[in-house]
């Protein structure tokens, strides 16, 4: 038995400073955030046991305190630094990120940039 574990932290809502544009870069944004992490969980489902398990709050605190301390120009920069930090738990196999820029054109409710990776 290999089970397959799935944690989604949807909706994570931050301010930022994202955009190359004179506004942007002298005002926060807000960015929603979702973050899709799978592990193997057969260890945690026997054992009960964090240590075998991932824990998504760490996870969650570090996202927020990148997205919050620092300064983006692209979408896809920040994207990336995010599933850089999924990365630096062990346990994850696989992880896709995707955040949205919401009203970032004018008719739009978002505009939104994803990436996945496998841990291969």
């Amino acid at each position: 038995m290999n089970d397959k574990a799935q944690i989604r932290i949807k909706n994570l809502r931050l301010r930022t400073y994202i955009g190359f544009n004179e506004e942007e870069r002298k005002n926060k944004q807000d960015v929603v955030i979702n973050v899709l992490l799978e592990y193997p969980a057969t260890k945690a489902c026997q054992t009960d046991d964090v240590a075998d398990a991932v824990n998504y709050r760490t996870i969650c605190k570090q996202v927020i305190h990148h997205v919050e301390n620092n300064r983006f120009l692209l979408l896809e920069k920040l994207t990336q630094d995010i599933i850089d930090i999924c990365f630096s738990n062990p346990h994850i196999s696989f992880a896709q990120v995707e955040v949205d820029k919401p009203h970032a054109l004018r008719f739009a409710d978002s505009v939104s940039f994803s990436l996945s990776r496998n841990n291969d």
